[in-house]
């Protein structure tokens, strides 16, 4: 009994399977620990750096799969539109990387070998040059300020003289009612003047709003809210 896959499907053979996963498995993981390396951020996921090395695998295998068959690739299409996907991309760059191993998967499963590894190598590259030199680094850091006050007028006036004197600029970004009206939570976004700290900030202003809740997020921009 003949078991040779290349009468079975008449576009790729066994060695083609072991390559096109080989490869792709090798390259994903080269990514994810690229991922892994030039990962800042508190939000760093186990599970979304293996998912990454699977999908490389999948996408290779439905490149495989798909051929040059039309039907095959539209009948490919309909079965995955029906996925959905729940959890939310906390980071854009997490979505280059997904693109990136999909890319490579494609690459390989359409048996593209060198320009899978030579794509890469040059991505993978790039990125760990942008990491090391810190590319389009914004110096300048801003912080998130959120003051609860009372209702009563002249309260507001208060907090923006103290953020007149600790901040460089500041902005009032919104304005919302809590504690079924009994406080006002005034949010701002503001840049400290150098020499300012955040917690003469929040002594500041816990002087003026009797005592209220103050809270200050510095970074806002790399950290979960």
């Amino acid at each position: 009994m003949n078991f040779d896959l290349q009468d079975l499907s008449g576009t790729f053979s066994t060695f083609d399977i072991i390559v096109s996963l080989s490869l792709s498995f090798v390259l994903s993981a080269v990514i994810g620990w690229v991922y892994r390396y030039t990962h800042k951020n508190v939000s760093y996921s186990q599970s979304y750096v293996q998912t990454l090395v699977m999908v490389g695998m999948i996408i290779s295998l439905i490149m495989l799969v798909v051929g040059s068959n039309i039907a095959r690739a539209f009948a490919l299409v309909g079965a995955l539109s029906v996925v959905r996907f729940r959890n939310a991309i906390k980071e854009t760059r997490d979505v280059g990387f997904i693109f990136l191993v999909m890319a490579i998967g494609m690459t390989t499963g359409t048996r593209f070998y060198i320009l899978a590894v030579a794509a890469t190598v040059a991505i993978c590259l790039v990125l760990l040059i942008m990491n090391k030199f810190n590319w389009f680094k914004l110096d300048v850091q801003r912080q998130v300020v959120k003051v609860q006050v009372p209702p009563e007028p002249g309260f507001e006036a208060l907090v923006e003289d103290v953020l007149i004197e600790f901040c460089a600029e500041f902005e009032l970004v919104s304005t919302e009612s809590v504690r079924a009206g009994a406080l006002n939570e005034l949010y701002y976004t503001a840049q400290l003047r150098k020499g300012k700290k955040a917690s003469e900030l929040i002594a500041a202003l816990s002087a003026v709003n009797t005592g209220q809740r103050v809270t200050v997020l510095t970074g806002y921009d790399q950290t979960d809210i």
